[in-house]
């Protein structure tokens, strides 16, 4: 098959990071931000940045319907970071006024690894991607407090303060990680998504 169209959700954050890996990774890349955009993408990444900012903008940009609809008819979404917070059902030291995708049936805790000076990087061994452990950044990162029935955990830190922690996760077509790797170089979880999406497609 040919190369699928993926979007980067380009209301804040690491947009640029996300649409140059997946374009490397083999799909066709391009940044969305209005429902038009949404209607002519394959898959969705939801970036890395301040989930309660991509929160807000959702609504002010008319995203939010739009994104639920598709996830509801089996679209593909990556979200990573603050991605992740906002495919999540359940978040803890949250806003009260932030409201996510709710895609995935788990319970997230926001900055659960710290500020922005307790950053980290640590292997991740990831269900479904071939190799030698992924060398993981995490930036304020949350972590996967709780999963439902549904949903298979697919990485944790295997070492440091924060072994056993639960950082990948796949409910059906939807893939949450709470690390960047659009920040390392490494293409596999890109590449990894850009199959589930031309699986899907």
């Amino acid at each position: 098959m040919g190369a699928p169209t993926i979007g980067v959700l380009a209301l804040q954050g690491d947009v640029r990071e996300h649409v140059a890996a997946l374009a490397a990774a083999g799909a066709d890349a391009r940044p969305v931000r209005r429902p038009a955009e949404l209607d002519a993408v394959d898959g969705l990444v939801v970036p890395g940045g301040e989930s309660t900012t991509i929160s807000k903008l959702a609504d002010i940009f008319e995203m939010r319907e739009p994104i639920d609809k598709r996830i509801a008819d089996g679209m593909p979404v990556y979200g990573s970071c603050a991605g992740m917070i906002m495919l999540a059902t359940e978040v803890l030291d949250g806003r009260p006024d932030q409201r996510g995708f709710a895609g995935i049936d788990m319970t997230v805790r926001r900055n659960a690894f710290g500020r922005q000076v307790d950053s980290f990087e640590a292997p991740v061994t990831i269900t479904g991607v071939e190799g030698e452990p992924f060398h993981a950044v995490f930036i304020r990162a949350p972590w996967v407090e709780r999963v439902g029935a549904g949903v298979e955990v697919i990485g944790t830190v295997t070492d440091g303060p924060a072994a056993d922690r639960i950082v990948a996760v796949r409910q059906a077509n939807l893939l949450a990680t709470s690390f960047h790797p659009e920040l390392t170089g490494d293409l596999r979880v890109h590449a990894y998504f850009v199959d589930l999406v031309r699986a899907t497609s």
